[in-house]
């Protein structure tokens, strides 16, 4: 089964979403048969280099100042509940994603995607880690075990920036406004965040339905007698 999960890295409900799937899919029976495909949704590409404050985004947004204690702040709390911490959803800098979803493409291709995205959002809202630049994005994927040299040719030819404006285009078209937004075996999606007990319920059903459980056959008439490994036997007709 394959999961499709749409996020950007200074998404805090995606950081959550991350892991919860892990926590998720660690209590799932057939939780090693899940394929878990990330891929990329900017929410802010037009932020400067240099990044903002989470607070500073709130004014410019047009947000009121009651979204740190309305929104973000519970989601703090809901992260340290479930022993993710810390948690800086609103002690942080964000700015443009491009180049970190860039380096996420080149971290796929290595074959250690996954790891890298949850490293990445651990990275940014454990430790308010900036990722702008392309210092910024080739420090830390020296850091994670990335080859920095393959990494910094990746950045510098963008040569993975069709990819990342791919999947933005493929996850609105399919009705996506936002993220977190998660799809399960191309049958059905889940846009924004969800417990995890909700996400197990999803994912059991997903496979459920791409795993049915085969059913016997109407029985159609009566037989002579039937063999069985226990032997042979024929009808009883004493009734």
């Amino acid at each position: 089964m394959k999961i499709e999960f749409w996020s950007d890295i200074v998404c805090p409900y995606c950081g959550l979403m991350d892991h919860r799937l892990h926590q998720a899919l660690d209590r799932f029976p057939y939780g090693d048969q899940v394929q878990v495909v990330h891929r990329s949704f900017q929410l802010h590409p037009d932020l400067p280099r240099e990044g903002v404050s989470q607070r500073e985004l709130i004014t410019m947004a047009g947000a009121p100042a009651t979204t740190v204690d309305r929104v973000l702040r519970p989601i703090e709390r809901a992260a340290e509940a479930e022993g993710l911490t810390p948690y800086h959803a609103v002690d942080r800098t964000l700015g443009p994603t491009d180049l970190a979803h860039e380096l996420l493409a080149y971290a796929t291709d290595q074959g250690c995607g996954a790891e890298i995205w949850t490293a990445m959002f651990r990275a940014h809202f454990g430790q308010a880690r900036k990722l702008w630049t392309a210092e910024e994005v080739l420090d830390f994927a020296a850091e994670v075990g990335l080859d920095r040299d393959g990494a910094a040719e990746a950045l510098r030819s963008r040569r993975y920036r069709a990819r990342v404006a791919t999947d933005q285009r493929e996850a609105e078209r399919l009705g996506a406004r936002g993220a977190p937004f998660l799809v399960f075996d191309g049958r059905f999606a889940v846009p924004g965040a969800i417990g995890t007990d909700d996400l197990l319920a999803v994912i059991t059903k997903a496979w459920a339905e791409s795993h049915p459980t085969p059913q016997p056959l109407p029985v159609l008439g009566g037989t002579e007698g039937v063999c069985t490994p226990d032997g042979c036997a024929v009808p009883d007709r004493t009734s």
